[in-house]
């Protein structure tokens, strides 16, 4: 196990999200530069602890739980939308009361990222997304291939199923880290147990479930107009460096066309490396973030 960080909690719409803290100041009591993490979907904060460790020395490292996930509120309707996490991570920012910040980011968080980036540049000094797209060109293309009718019938069963779920039981601690090896081999033994203890709840019955709300499986089948997702990449002016495994299912922007949406953007890929890649090569990851960084 890791040496934990401080926890706390914040506002935003209402919800109470929760954030670590590895400490703003050096041993000499001056402010260090901030720098914030941010998990992907149906992930948690403490996903980062490793990242967290190495560059607490030199930056004032926050990582907090998105709505829905981790020690953060689930929402009282169940539908999560992005610009309401991207309005959470601007408030985070905000009453960080530091700025500009440095922002590494996963996925989903990625995704909330880049989107903050492109709407209050001047708040973002460097930003890296791992895999923080979204769907390509070509998944949205064949989704959009089915009538919007039917998408649309297709959410509604699927929240219908969404609200009768309730999260799934584990009798044991070990039975859901086995699950968590499962999700994704590139794993170690030591990562995936950390991962699965800062990820599960303990239920009154005694067995174990994970953390996030299980509507989470379910996002709105439409975001914004690509138009404006388009505009909002291109608004960025923070050096921004976007990360890809090589064996992972998303696609790399510098081959699908969307790397020419941004201004001051480059892509790096990682092999041996899937969709968590700064688990699977933490050592080259980290190598590549100090460099950029």
């Amino acid at each position: 196990m890791l040496n934990g960080p401080t926890s706390q909690t914040f506002i935003s719409q209402r919800l109470r999200l929760n954030y670590l803290d590895w400490g703003k100041k050096d041993a000499a009591g001056n402010e260090k530069p901030p720098l914030v993490l941010v998990h992907g979907g149906r992930d948690h904060a403490r996903s980062w602890d490793w990242v967290a460790q190495a560059l607490a020395g030199e930056w004032h490292v926050t990582a907090f739980d998105h709505r829905g996930h981790g020690d953060s509120d689930w929402v009282g309707d169940g539908n999560y939308v992005v610009s309401d996490m991207v309005y959470d991570l601007a408030q985070f920012v905000h009453q960080l009361g530091r700025g500009p910040v440095t922002i590494v980011s996963h996925s989903m968080g990625g995704n909330v990222a880049l989107r903050y980036a492109g709407f209050v540049p001047d708040m973002v000094r460097k930003l890296v997304a791992i895999e923080g797209l979204g769907p390509s060109p070509e998944r949205q293309a064949e989704d959009r291939a089915v009538p919007y009718p039917e998408r649309m019938a297709e959410w509604i069963a699927k929240k219908r199923a969404a609200s009768a779920r309730t999260p799934r039981k584990y009798e044991s601690i070990e039975a859901a880290f086995r699950r968590m090896i499962e999700e994704n081999s590139y794993l170690t033994e030591r990562q995936a147990r950390h991962l699965t203890v800062h990820g599960v709840n303990k239920n009154e019955d005694g067995t174990y479930s994970w953390k996030f709300d299980p509507h989470l499986n379910v996002w709105p089948i439409e975001d914004v107009a690509d138009d404006f997702l388009h505009q909002t990449w291109g608004a960025i002016t923070a050096p921004t460096l976007l990360l890809y495994g090589a064996d992972s299912w998303a696609s790399n922007p510098e081959r699908d066309g969307r790397l020419a949406h941004f201004r001051t953007a480059r892509v790096i890929e990682f092999e041996n490396a899937g969709h968590w890649l700064h688990h699977d090569q933490f050592d080259r990851f980290m190598a590549t973030l100090a460099d950029f960084l």
